[in-house]
């Protein structure tokens, strides 16, 4: 299957301020391309590239004054198939973790483990290891959170999410990714498109979505808490420790986000 994948943000700057935008497409997904993903600014502006840590593709502009536009627009090969479940994979003991696994281990922005393990071991002690307990995990937190996106906040940590019972998508893989690292399963937060294909209307306004990957059986594997089953048509945009390390924009001076726009939509041949 193709999808169009695209988004429109319109911002107002009151002097020029220096942006970082983490919006394009994966490195993993990139031979997935059937069209050039390029960021269009208008007005347009000078830009340079670099991967960030995570091996990210992070864009470096400085937009002007006034309103400034940022869009995209994209096609996509996907296979179509859900998300994989693989029921029999199991947890790595951390001393044969590999390196670059270990930091998902780790506490960090938007994860406090210190403060939610003795609720984790309490939750999920008995839970069968591997992928059965990160199940157990994604069970929990969908429904301990109640979803309603008038109840977003940029600040909310896991520990908020766990007190608070609401938020929207990033607050739940917040609450499972402490989680897993609390039992010793790395877990690494990701945003990107999450179409509606496949799922029964009616259907919400486009949006960005976060759900997390876990390391079981040597391998990386794609859970999602916010919906709980397996999806087609997931689009990886960026990867990291929490959401401080995919924010879509990150502004260094004062901005205001005027307009918002996601498309991802299934070309039908």
């Amino acid at each position: 299957m193709k999808i169009r994948l695209g988004f429109q943000m319109l911002y107002e700057c009151p002097q020029p301020t220096p942006m970082i935008f983490n919006l394009n497409v994966h490195s993993s997904r990139v031979s997935d391309l059937a069209s050039r993903d390029d960021l269009t600014f208008d007005p347009p502006v000078p830009m340079s590239a670099y991967r960030d840590l995570f091996g990210n593709w992070c864009s470096r502009v400085v937009a002007p004054a006034g309103r400034f536009l940022v869009s995209s627009d994209v096609v996509i090969r996907d296979s179509g198939l859900p998300d994989p479940v693989v029921p029999n994979a199991v947890q790595v003991p951390v001393q044969d973790l590999p390196e670059e696994a270990l930091v998902f281990l780790l506490g960090s922005r938007y994860c406090e483990t210190d403060q939610l393990s003795e609720i984790a071991w309490s939750l999920f002690g008995n839970a069968p290891m591997g992928w059965g307990r990160v199940q157990a995990i994604c069970d929990f937190v969908h429904n301990h959170i109640v979803f309603g996106y008038e109840k977003a906040r940029v600040t909310r940590t896991a520990l908020e999410a766990f007190n608070e019972k609401v938020g929207v998508c990033r607050d739940y893989a917040h609450l499972a990714v402490a989680f897993c690292r609390c039992m010793n399963i790395p877990a690494r937060y990701c945003t990107g498109y999450l179409g509606d294909m496949g799922t029964p209307p009616p259907y919400a306004p486009g949006d960005f979505a976060a759900w997390f990957e876990v390391y079981l059986s040597g391998h990386w594997y794609t859970f999602d808490p916010r919906n709980n089953t397996p999806r087609i048509g997931r689009i990886l945009i960026a990867r990291g420790r929490d959401a401080a390390d995919v924010a879509m924009c990150s502004s260094f001076g004062q901005h205001t986000l005027v307009g918002f726009k996601v498309i991802t939509d299934e070309i039908l041949a």
